[in-house]
């Protein structure tokens, strides 16, 4: 049975600036500031938190204590600001920022899927970036062949799969990039924001192939501020705010409270 379980997971980022240990420095600043006041931050939504850590060092508390449990079947979208935590949230669960405290337990592999061209070589053939992407993305060889000529129909790239890619169009290579990236069975699936396939006339293509792609997966986790796509897409919601969650649970729900807290933010700063 596939699992995300979060248990009071903080993840904090030091603030150094070496230019703070110049006492020149230091002075020559508390001179240009003296008798500027604060500036009022009244109505702004602003990212993580700033405050001490346990060393005494300046950090930021990108997450802060979160808790979650998500289950096979789950597509969870992560709502929030820009600065929220949602992307920290995501590279936390893909293992590539570790936890300053609290825990993360995965049941299943997590795929992340944040750059459909990470490890392509511009001066290899397509036939060949199949290959070594495919590699990356952690299929087997018997994988990769049975995938060659699915991936190869999908794109439609026909003799170009035997140029270099760096003769491609920007349009071409994401299609290849994106035939290959979906060509996996993921069973945990972490994504900021929806992938793309390129042109207009790929659309509707690669939409049926998305579709098939999410439906394989056990479970997603995907951050956005695209309404419609989280509505098509996911069925749970976890709204996060200064690195901790305000709500999870069923979508509709988190998106109700979502979209209170932005309507009575934007009555704020009118009124200021």
């Amino acid at each position: 049975m596939l699992s995300i379980i979060g248990k009071d997971v903080h993840v904090q980022f030091p603030i150094y600036d070496p230019r703070m240990r110049s006492l020149k420095y230091s002075l020559g600043l508390k001179h240009l500031t003296k008798g500027l006041g604060r500036i009022s931050t009244k109505g702004w939504n602003v990212g993580g938190q700033i405050g001490a850590g346990e060393t005494g060092r300046i950090v930021v508390k990108a997450l802060d204590g979160v808790s979650f449990e998500i289950s096979e079947g789950d597509r969870v979208a992560l709502l929030g600001h820009n600065g929220s935590g949602k992307t920290t949230l995501l590279r936390t669960l893909a293992g590539i920022y570790e936890p300053s405290s609290g825990t993360i337990q995965a049941s299943g592999r997590v795929f992340p899927l944040f750059d459909l061209q990470l490890g392509m070589d511009l001066d290899a053939t397509g036939i060949e970036n199949i290959w070594m992407r495919g590699k990356m993305l952690g299929l087997t060889t018997s994988e990769i062949k049975n995938s060659l000529d699915d991936i190869a129909d999908f794109t439609e790239l026909a003799e170009y799969l035997y140029m270099p890619i760096r003769a491609y169009s920007t349009g071409m290579a994401l299609r290849l990039a994106f035939a290959i990236s979906t060509a996996v069975t993921p069973e945990i699936l972490v994504l900021d924001e929806m992938i793309s396939a390129g042109d207009a006339a790929f659309i509707s293509r690669a939409d049926a192939r998305l579709k098939e792609f999410l439906a394989r997966t056990g479970i997603l986790v995907i951050a956005s501020h695209s309404m419609p796509m989280v509505r098509r897409w996911c069925n749970k919601g976890m709204l996060l705010e200064q690195g901790k969650i305000l709500a999870h649970g069923p979508l509709e729900d988190v998106v109700s409270v979502y979209e209170a807290k932005i309507a009575a933010e934007r009555q704020l700063t009118q009124a200021v």
